[in-house]
């Protein structure tokens, strides 16, 4: 009995002893910052989660991502991951990805509807105002004034492409280029898609990258928004902007984020020889 308990005890005592040993070398993972900023537009204030590049330098100037759904539980990981990627093997330049935290979606990336039944559905909605000023007034501003800022993207899927459509529309220069994945059009009976042509005639032909896409898999309504929205941007006429659409053949919504980002960035920045 005393022997098994010695057996015991060193067993212990050896695990244990590995347990510290690989405890003593946890280090924290880090990939970028989470920051806090004080909205006065929105009264409350909204989560950044920030990724700086590998070789990061404050005194150099780098692109910027403005990744709606941005939170750690959504898109932000995922994402980051795939401009890495793109730095690695293509010709994409170290970028800073500003991941948005959501609060309330369905309130931040909607216009006013006097629909009742999406009203019912969508009981905070209609504030896509403030949130465009708060991008526009505040969250540019802070990043602007954090890091030197070459260009700027925006990223936004759904509801968020909804929005990333209504700021192209109506406030086009505050971004450079425009990713647009399927963008719910269907809101507020199509009334953003009807009004593009007239708000469209009025935008600066100025230099933009604009992408817009759409998976196979979902409902025929946002198949059919998403190839209009594609028509109409490309009847602009705008000389300077390039418009580029893709139908995902095997993605569904839930699914066409992260390939559908991989098909519009190699339209900018096609494959190189890896560095190393």
């Amino acid at each position: 009995m005393i022997k098994k308990l010695i057996i015991f005890c060193s067993i212990l005592l050896a695990f244990q002893s590995v347990a510290f040993a690989q405890t003593g070398n946890v280090k924290p993972l880090t990939i970028g910052e989470i920051r806090t900023i004080k909205s006065k537009i929105l009264n409350e204030e909204r989560t950044l989660n920030i990724y700086l590049p590998q070789n990061f330098d404050k005194k150099k100037s780098h692109p910027v991502i403005y990744l709606l759904d941005g939170s750690m539980n959504e898109d932000f990981i995922h994402v980051t991951g795939l401009i890495q990627f793109f730095n690695q093997m293509y010709s994409m330049p170290e970028t800073i990805v500003v991941g948005i935290a959501n609060i309330d979606r369905k309130r931040d990336f909607t216009f006013h509807t006097d629909l009742k039944d999406l009203q019912k559905d969508y009981p905070t909605t209609g504030h896509s105002d403030k949130f465009i000023g708060f991008l526009e007034k505040e969250l540019k501003t802070y990043i602007e004034s954090q890091f030197k800022i070459t260009e700027n993207y925006l990223f936004g899927q759904s509801l968020g492409g909804l929005l990333a459509t209504e700021i192209l529309l109506k406030k086009p220069e505050m971004f450079n280029n425009y990713f647009i994945i399927s963008p719910s059009l269907w809101w507020d009976d199509e009334s953003l898609l009807k009004q593009a042509p007239q708000l469209l005639a009025n935008i600066p032909d100025t230099k933009k990258f604009i992408y817009v896409s759409v998976g196979k898999g979902e409902h025929p309504v946002m198949v059919k928004d998403a190839e209009d929205l594609y028509d109409v941007l490309k009847k602009a006429n705008k000389k300077n902007w390039t418009v580029e659409y893709k139908m995902m053949e095997t993605d569904n919504h839930a699914t066409i984020l992260h390939r559908s980002l991989y098909e519009g960035l190699v339209k900018l920045f096609p494959y190189q020889e890896p560095k190393n």
